[in-house]
Order: C-alpha cells, then sequence, then structure tokens
C-alpha cells in the first residue's frame, strides 16, 4: 500500500467547495484484504488507537455508521479506512473536520482517497501518520507481504502526542481562531500570510490584518506602552488609576532594598515579559526575593525588573475592545484539591482525565504539569509530589493564573460593577489600545474597588481570547465577533469584485478586454493571465500566473479594487481556486487541450474541472450558449442570474431566456453589419458594431467578436454603463502591448503578419477562419506547432483543422520538446497533411521555432499574409519587426558604438503622438493614453 500522488487543493475544487487533500493510493495487495477479512484484532486495534472513529456516521449517516462498515461481513478497503483515519487524527489534535471521500481511479486497486483539511502541513502529517497506524495494526502475515517499511520503533501514543504538538504548532491558536471563525461566519475572507499568526481580512483595498489579537488598527505606540510596565504604571498612576506602588531594579540586592521600602510582600517579574512567565507573588523573605529575580532575569528580554507591593485578591481579564469592557474572566491558578486519600501527584493524575484538558491549546484547559515551578511552590509548602493533601484543601501548583499553564477560567461579565467596568475602560483608552487586557486584583469584582480596594497589575497588547471564547465555567463570549465587527463595521465592504473566467480559447484576450473596460470606469484593475500578473496595467510577475497562488497576489495587493481572474485547467487539477468564490464568472468554451495529463482524459472531464469556477460564483454566470458543455454548466450554477452569449441570433434556448427577463447578449445581423445587443429583463440594449471594435479585424475575427461579447456580458453584470462597455471595447486592440502572442498583427511589411498563441485545434480553427474571410491578395502561409505532451489525436486533428486553408504549411516544434523527438511533432503535421491532399511542395518542416519564423518572412511576398503560431512570443514578434530592416545592423551596432545600451523595443513610446514604436522607428500601435502601457 502506497501513496501514489498527493494534490493540495487551497479553494474550491472538482471533489468539494473547500480546501481538500487528495491521495491516489494503491493499495497493492491490500486490495484482496478488506477490513472484515483482516479481522477482528485489526479493527479493535484500530478502535482502541483512535476512540472517536465511533463518532463517524460513513454511509449509515449516524454515529457508529463506520465502525458498521467495519465489522460487516464484506468490510470495507484500506483507502476508505485511511480515510476516516486521516480525519480522525486531526480531530484528536483539534481541527475539526468531517468530509471524505474514496473513489476508484479505474485502475485495478488505485483510489482517489479525499478528505478536508484547515492547515497544510497538519493536513498532509495526519495522512502520514494515518498510513503507519494502518500498517503497524496489520498482522504480522499481512506486513510481510506489503512493500511498506515498517519503523520497529513505532510507538502509537508517543507518535499522536508529537501529531498533537506539531499540529498546535502550525495551527491557528485559540485567539487567533476564534477571530477567524468569527469573520468566517460574516462572510468576511481571509488569508494567512505566514505560518504563524499573521491574518488578512478582506481583500485588496479593503483588507485589514490581526497578527494574534493585535490588529492593523493597533497603534505601535500603544503597544510600546503596555509593553513596559514602568511606563503602563507611571500612566495609570498619574490619571488617578487603582495601581500598586512600584520599583524598577537591576540586581538582587537592588530588589531587596526596593521590596523595603514598598513593603513585604512584593512581587517581582520581569520588566517586559508575558504569559507570567517569570512572575512570583507573595514573597516577603530576601531569600525568596533573591530566587525570584533570578527566575524574572531570564525571562526578561533587559536587564530591567520590576519589584511592586503584592496586592491580594482574585485574577481577574478584563477585555476592552473598541473602548468598551465586552468580557471578565476570574482566572484561578492550576491546582488540585485534596481526598485525604491521594498524593499530589495523583491528584494532578486525575485533574488532568477531564475531557476538556488536553496538550497545549488542543483543548478548553491544558494540561497540569508537575514542573520547576510547582515543584519549587510544593517544597516551599513543606510537601512532595508523594503528599496526602488533607480532604477539601486547595493546594496551587501555579503562582500566575495563565490558562496555558493549567489554569482555568470563571466568566463574570455579566456581574462586574460598573465602577470597575469604567476603570478597566479608561486604562484601556489611556494607553491607546483598541483591543486590550487589564489584568485586575480584586477580592470581588462585584463591588467597587473604591469600597474594596485592588489594583491593576497589568495592562496588556494583544491579549488572549481563550479564557473568553472558552470558559471553564460560565457564557462564552463572542470577542472575537467583536473585534471583527470594530473592523469591519455595519456596512462597510471587506470584499472586492471578482470576475473569474475560464474556458479552452480565449480566456487572456477577454481578461485583458474587461480589465480595460473596468480601467476605463475608474477601477484599479488586479488580473491574472498567462502572461502575468497585471495591477493597474503594469506587469506585476511575469509567467504563466493563472492558478490559486497568483490569484492571492491580486487579492493581497492593498490597491487593487476589482479583480479580474483568468482561471486555467492545470491550476484548477492541482490545486483549486485560490478564492472561495467569485461575484461574476464565465466559461467562454470547452473543447479539446490537454487531454491525457492531470486524469483528464475527455472533453467531458475537462468541463467538470472548468465548472468548478461557475459553481463558485455568486451572483451571474456568462455561460456560451453556443458551445453544449457550457450550456449544461446552468444546471451547476448557484447564482442569482445566468447570462447567456451566443453569435447565434436564432438560438431557440436563449430566445426563450430573453422571453422569460433573463439576460443575454446576442450578435444580431444588420444593415451595417453585426451588433452586439444585450437583453435584460425584457430591454433591448444595442451596444455597438463588432467591426468598429479593433480586436476584431472588422468583424472579421469571430472569436474576438466572441470574447468582447463575453467582456461586454461580463461588464454589465458589475453595472458598467454601456458608454464606458463601449468607449473600453474601441479602445482595446490586439497590438503585442495590449495583449502580447494574441492575434497581433503587423502590416508595415508588403505583406500582413499575424502572430498567435494558438496551440490546441480549436485555437487553430479560429485563425484559419479568420484567414479565409480577410481579403488576401497573395498567398496564405501558415507556421504552426503543436506542445509535445498533446496527444497524436491532437496533432491530427490541428492538421485536419488547417488543411485546405493555407498555401503553404511550415511545420516546426516548441523550444521545450515535452519529451518529443526533435522533429517528431513537424513530422507528425507532415504526415498528417499529406494524408489530408496537401502537396508535398506545399509543407516545409523545421523543427527550430527561430528559422522557421524566419523562414516564412523570406518566403512572403507583397500581398501575402503569414499566420504564425508561436511558442516564444517576445522573440517571434522581434523576428516580425526587424525583419528585413534597412540599416538594421547599423541601427542596433551604433548604440553599442557610443556606449550606450539599446532600450527594448517595449519602452519606445512616442508620448506626443500616443504612437508605440520599436528602436528603429517603426510604428507597432496606436490608441488613446489609456492603451499605451
Amino acid at each position: 500500500m502506497k501513496i501514489v500522488s498527493t494534490n493540495v487543493f487551497v479553494g474550491p475544487n472538482v471533489w468539494a467547495t473547500f480546501p481538500v487533500i487528495r491521495h491516489i493510493v494503491d493499495l497493492g495487495v491490500l486490495e484482496e484484504w478488506p477490513s472484515a477479512k483482516i479481522g477482528p484484532d485489526f479493527v479493535e486495534g484500530l478502535i482502541s488507537a483512535l476512540p472517536g472513529l465511533s463518532d463517524h456516521g460513513c454511509s449509515y449517516g449516524e454515529a457508529g455508521g463506520f465502525l458498521r462498515r467495519l465489522r460487516e461481513d464484506d468490510g470495507t478497503w484500506m483507502g476508505h479506512v485511511l480515510e476516516h483515519c486521516a480525519i480522525e487524527v486531526q480531530n484528536v489534535a483539534g481541527t475539526h473536520v468531517t468530509f471524505g471521500r474514496t473513489r476508484g481511479t479505474g485502475l485495478p486497486g488505485q483510489y482517489n482517497m479525499v478528505y478536508a483539511y484547515r492547515q497544510r502541513d497538519v493536513g498532509l502529517a495526519a495522512g502520514d501518520l494515518a498510513l503507519r497506524l494502518l500498517m503497524h495494526l496489520l498482522p504480522q502475515s499481512l506486513q510481510e507481504q506489503i512493500d511498506y517499511p515498517l519503523d520497529p520503533a513505532f510507538d502509537w501514543e508517543d507518535e499522536l502526542r508529537s501529531f498533537v504538538l506539531h499540529a498546535q504548532r502550525k495551527e491557528f491558536g485559540p485567539s487567533t481562531g476564534s477571530l477567524v471563525d468569527a469573520a468566517r461566519e460574516r462572510d468576511i475572507p481571509w488569508i494567512r500570510l505566514n505560518e504563524g499568526s499573521l491574518v488578512q481580512f478582506g481583500h485588496g483595498k479593503y483588507q485589514r490584518r490581526i497578527q494574534a489579537t493585535v490588529t492593523s488598527e493597533t497603534k505601535h505606540i500603544a503597544v510600546e506602552i503596555s509593553c513596559d510596565k514602568e511606563d503602563t504604571h507611571n500612566l495609570l498612576n498619574d490619571l488617578g488609576l487603582p495601581v500598586p506602588q512600584q520599583r524598577i531594579i537591576y540586581s538582587a540586592d537592588e530588589a531587596v532594598r526596593a521590596a523595603h521600602v514598598i513593603g513585604v510582600p512584593v512581587v517581582v517579574k520581569p520588566l517586559d515579559a508575558n504569559h507570567g512567565r517569570g512572575v512570583s507573588i507573595n514573597l516577603t523573605t530576601d531569600e525568596e526575593i533573591r530566587t525570584a529575580f533570578t527566575e524574572a532575569e531570564e525571562h526578561s528580554k533587559s536587564a530591567s525588573i520590576l519589584v511592586e507591593s503584592f496586592v491580594s485578591g482574585f485574577d481577574h481579564r478584563m477585555l476592552v475592545v473598541n473602548d468598551k469592557l465586552v468580557a471578565v474572566a476570574k482566572r484561578v491558578p492550576g491546582h488540585v484539591i485534596g481526598d485525604g486519600k491521594h498524593t499530589i501527584a495523583e491528584l494532578v493524575d486525575i485533574v488532568n482525565l477531564d475531557p476538556r484538558r488536553g496538550i497545549g491549546h488542543q483543548k478548553v484547559l491544558t494540561m497540569l504539569e508537575i514542573d520547576n515551578q510547582a515543584k519549587r511552590l510544593i517544597a516551599a509548602a513543606g510537601h512532595s509530589v508523594d503528599t496526602v493533601l488533607p480532604d477539601g484543601e486547595a493546594f496551587y501548583l501555579r503562582s500566575t493564573a495563565n490558562l496555558s499553564t493549567g489554569g482555568t477560567a470563571i466568566d463574570l461579565t455579566d456581574v462586574v460593577h460598573p465602577d470597575n467596568r469604567d476603570m478597566a475602560e479608561r486604562a484601556i483608552m489611556a494607553v491607546g489600545l483598541d483591543v486590550g487586557g487589564v489584568d485586575f486584583l480584586i477580592d470581588d469584582i462585584t463591588k467597587s474597588y473604591k469600597d474594596i480596594g485592588g489594583a491593576i497589575v497589568e495592562v496588556n497588547a494583544a491579549p488572549g481570547f481563550r479564557m473568553h471564547v472558552s470558559p471553564s465555567e460560565g457564557l462564552p463570549r463572542d470577542v472575537a465577533g467583536t473585534v471583527i465587527d470594530m473592523l469591519f463595521p455595519l456596512g462597510k465592504q471587506s470584499r472586492i469584485p471578482i470576475a473569474a473566467i475560464t474556458g479552452t480559447n480565449g480566456k487572456t484576450t477577454t481578461s485583458r478586454m474587461l480589465g480595460h473596460i473596468m480601467k476605463a470606469s475608474g477601477k484599479i484593475v488586479g488580473m491574472t493571465s498567462t502572461d502575468g500578473v497585471y495591477v493597474d496595467g503594469k506587469l506585476s510577475v511575469k509567467g504563466d500566473m493563472t492558478g490559486p497562488k497568483s490569484a492571492q497576489m491580486v487579492l493581497r495587493d492593498p490597491t487593487v479594487d476589482f479583480a479580474v481572474m483568468e482561471t486555467a485547467r492545470g491550476g484548477l487539477v492541482r490545486s483549486g481556486l485560490g478564492y472561495q468564490h467569485s461575484n461574476v464568472a464565465a466559461c467562454l468554451n470547452v473543447s479539446a487541450d490537454h487531454l491525457g495529463l492531470g486524469g483528464v482524459d475527455t472533453v467531458e472531464q475537462l468541463a467538470v474541472v472548468k465548472r468548478v469556477v461557475i459553481e463558485s460564483a455568486t451572483d451571474v454566470a456568462v455561460l456560451n450558449a453556443d458551445d453544449i458543455n457550457c450550456l449544461k454548466m446552468a444546471d451547476y450554477a448557484d447564482v442569482g442570474a445566468i447570462f447567456y452569449v451566443t453569435v447565434n441570433p436564432g438560438h431557440s434556448l436563449v430566445k426563450e431566456h430573453i422571453k422569460a427577463g433573463g439576460k443575454a447578449i446576442v450578435l444580431e445581423p444588420g444593415m451595417s453589419g453585426d451588433m452586439l445587443t444585450i437583453y435584460d429583463n425584457g430591454l433591448h440594449m444595442p451596444v455597438l458594431w463588432s467591426h468598429v471594435i479593433p480586436a476584431t479585424l472588422e468583424g472579421k475575427a469571430m472569436h474576438n467578436v466572441q470574447n468582447a461579447m463575453f467582456a461586454a456580458a461580463m461588464a454589465y453584470s458589475f453595472g458598467v454603463d454601456l458608454d464606458n462597455i463601449r468607449h473600453g471595447l474601441r479602445t482595446f486592440d490586439t497590438s503585442y502591448f495590449q495583449a502580447p502572442g494574441r492575434m497581433n498583427v503587423f502590416d508595415e511589411h508588403p505583406f500582413k503578419v499575424i502572430l498567435d498563441y494558438g496551440h490546441n485545434p480549436a485555437a487553430m480553427h479560429a485563425m484559419a477562419d479568420l484567414a479565409d474571410r480577410l481579403d488576401v491578395k497573395g498567398r496564405r502561409i501558415v507556421v504552426l506547432s503543436i506542445p509535445g505532451d498533446r496527444r497524436d489525436q491532437d496533432v491530427a486533428d490541428a492538421a485536419r483543422t488547417l488543411a485546405g486553408h493555407f498555401d503553404h504549411y511550415i511545420c516546426k516544434a516548441d523550444d521545450n520538446r515535452r519529451k518529443r523527438g526533435h522533429d517528431e511533432i513537424p513530422e507528425m503535421f507532415k504526415a498528417e497533411f499529406l494524408a489530408n491532399g496537401i502537396a508535398d511542395e506545399q509543407i516545409s518542416v523545421i523543427p527550430n521555432e527561430e528559422d522557421a519564423v524566419a523562414a516564412s518572412l523570406e518566403m512572403a511576398q507583397p500581398g501575402d499574409l503569414v499566420i504564425i503560431f508561436g511558442d516564444d512570443s517576445p522573440r517571434c514578434w522581434k523576428q516580425i519587426i526587424y525583419f528585413n530592416a534597412p540599416d538594421a545592423d547599423a541601427q542596433s551596432a551604433a548604440p553599442a558604438a557610443s556606449g550606450q545600451t539599446p532600450a527594448p523595443f517595449e519602452d519606445m513610446i512616442d508620448s506626443d503622438m500616443n504612437v508605440v514604436r520599436d528602436a528603429r522607428g517603426v510604428r507597432l500601435a496606436r490608441g488613446n493614453t489609456e492603451d499605451s502601457d
């Protein structure tokens, strides 16, 4: 039994709408050994190791269902068992997940084993530990048959404890976790920014951040004040708030002298530590004070130690958020209560049997430990760990009441005296914290400190929420919700609008068109595409950026207020979406591409993958009504409206949809050409003629007509007015600078050249259709290839698509052969062309792309059309624009001779004429100011 491959999905995916891990598991010989056949000892050992499995309902939908599956006559297979164990191991560590699914891959003994997770490393470690547990529970006779390295030192209890501690280091702590849960309840998106507690709430320009319970609104100076106990003491004292006497000292001798001046008993603590570290209380002798100084010094970040008067009373944490007291918890140090029978050590074990206690922050309470501090207190009381305490006597194993050291918390929010409430609020306002904790000692919080005394012993920035959200006694308080409501008051936005675009072809052009329209409408647009990540029209990261990581780059950018997410198959298959949902999503088309890769073998399976984008939309799904695979997605869209796109004005389904008041954009023929027309709830709204959109080459490039229709439909769905949509489409063209590698036209030679990135049969069909529609006086020449990882069938389909549309075919290979031979792809194309009636003299095989492009340009005569399907678009474009340039060598040599570096052609912009020119002055594009970048 082994894990063949693993995918960690970070967002909605083909398996679930939330993060899951997918292992492809090969059972090997265990395919013949379901749980019932392995034997009852295996099942009982599994239940003993993970008793929580008894709560799993499985297919029966009720507690105990999974155990029934394990024990019934046929039992269940090990992939399914592994799924449940991976889930339960996470639950033991305090990560509550329930979803799992195991399905066959179609290969004997192989299964897709899927389970939910909350933190990547924890989820993966859970799967690994679950697998090791199962292998060690197998009877020896089976262990000898499997190919799995068993560890003879495997100890389940030690392994589980190590996993729980690992999970706590990786998972959010109680405070951060409660804030994330509160944001989720309010439908506020969140992104974890590091492996710790740094979290972004909201997207783009609306984002706020927290680190633990410090927020992006917390003032740095307030944190500095709270971390300096002397400054805090003086500030509160000057306002007349109750604080103990205090001295700052730097040596044990000074500590003793200060204690005598203040008067014993005293407290000794570090000036700058937290969580009760290094704090010793109720000190009366010089020896105790010296020992306490040494302990405080160990936990101090500086040489400064505080000695202050000891104030008696119960320890209360008073939490103030946004200047209002929201919770009060009485904290009791970790302790045991004698029963006259058991020793102190035994009483600790009994206390730790409480199911609410766990390791660290795993559960509501933390395990008690007999550590050095506990041993010191035991010895100081004249006891040992073997002492039997009298019945009812409480013995405290800690001098401070922190929950992280085994303390308990009792909620007293509803009974706090108004004077104490005002005192806490004034203290936090005085320090300047938006979220702060006041540690207040008083005998009875229900009575005023003015009457019975009491003192503020500390003010905390980043106060823990655990004692308030999960008190040992009393009502839990939604303190995290109060913080989120402070960061995002009622009516304040947290999300930026997100447009998601998927499909086989046209995604990048449509994304650029929509981004251009939105920019013209005044938005700061963040866009992901196969060219890179763009923010406000400027390239931020270059490369194919259509996966989850690039999506999060956009959503994390603090300047962006509108996102356009091109979403490709690869990212969806590998990692899912990088965001929970979009507002408007579009699927342009679904055709054969990348089939045979990533477990996607058919167009129908590809449609299921791309459907994830549509299923994740909340408001509008824009679908190609002329593509049956897109049309079927309407049944899965949980949105407010379906917006159909069709170039067929007679489309019967779209007609019925329009009659019913639905939304659609239709290409309607007219006297002057074809009109893009929007229908919405009975309204008929002409947008503009297709031939006035520059990107359509006077309406002849039908694939870009359709892309423009999608961009218009999506912009309209976001409330953009028709004038802005018209302006955006009129000013968007397919120059190299607006859409590199997407139908870039160069007219400066005596012949026309079009560069396109098309790399599948559907894209090649679109360009062949364009070649037929263009008025070409000479020959039509094409330079073509297809990526080497495509199926042989795809090569044949592409050849059949192009056959008969051109006069000469130059077959090349991409730079990266992708495990194909040097000339394998071009030779396959040649064979297919010959089989489809193309004469041998019409075909050239030139494997190197650079040589193939050069040959096509040298072959071209005045009036010809050359279409180049380029792999390396920048190199191809430079070849095209520099081809046969007069004195090109001299032009390029001149700057070098003068010691200057020639400027890249992308930077040669004539701002007066608003004309983009290359290094030798050839005009490359014309547009308005908005287009020149």
